[in-house]
């Protein structure tokens, strides 16, 4: 019997930590159509299900396989979604940099860091996401900065 996708759906949203209000600001839907998702009273269309899965980190069809989702509407799912934000980007490439350079991360490198993560906090409205960048930042400001 295939799994019910609104379970696997919550159970996915719990995992990352989010609540169903959490989930709906993602999707620009609201809570109560998150909930009748994850209930099974609503079946998702495409586009829900594209952006269900890029915040899963998976791909529409892993997703959806496996559940009572109609295979009419499977079928007209992309292959592939984007599965990480700018903030995401930002972070492993601030993580390579320390990596790579090591003790010669100095201070201009930190400074340029910090400027680029302050921006990008700015304009970052997801809290698990704002979360994140405030690490780097605190990460950072162990670090001798310029300015």
């Amino acid at each position: 019997m295939p799994d019910n996708l609104g379970r696997r759906v919550a159970r996915l949203r719990t995992a990352a930590g989010l609540t169903q209000a959490d989930l709906a600001a993602r999707l620009a839907i609201s809570r109560v159509a998150v909930s009748h998702l994850e209930a099974g009273l609503t079946v998702p269309g495409e586009r829900t299900v594209t952006l269900l899965a890029g915040l899963f980190k998976l791909e529409p069809h892993d997703l959806v396989a496996g559940t009572n989702y109609p295979s009419a509407k499977a079928e007209r799912l992309p292959v592939v979604v984007t599965r990480y934000t700018e903030v995401d980007l930002q972070l492993r490439l601030l993580d390579h940099d320390i990596d790579r350079l090591g003790a010669s991360f100095d201070p201009v490198h930190a400074g340029e860091w910090h400027q680029r993560l302050v921006k990008l906090r700015r304009v970052t409205y997801d809290r698990r996401e704002q979360e994140a960048l405030d690490e780097a930042l605190r990460i950072l400001s162990g670090r001798p900065t310029l300015g």
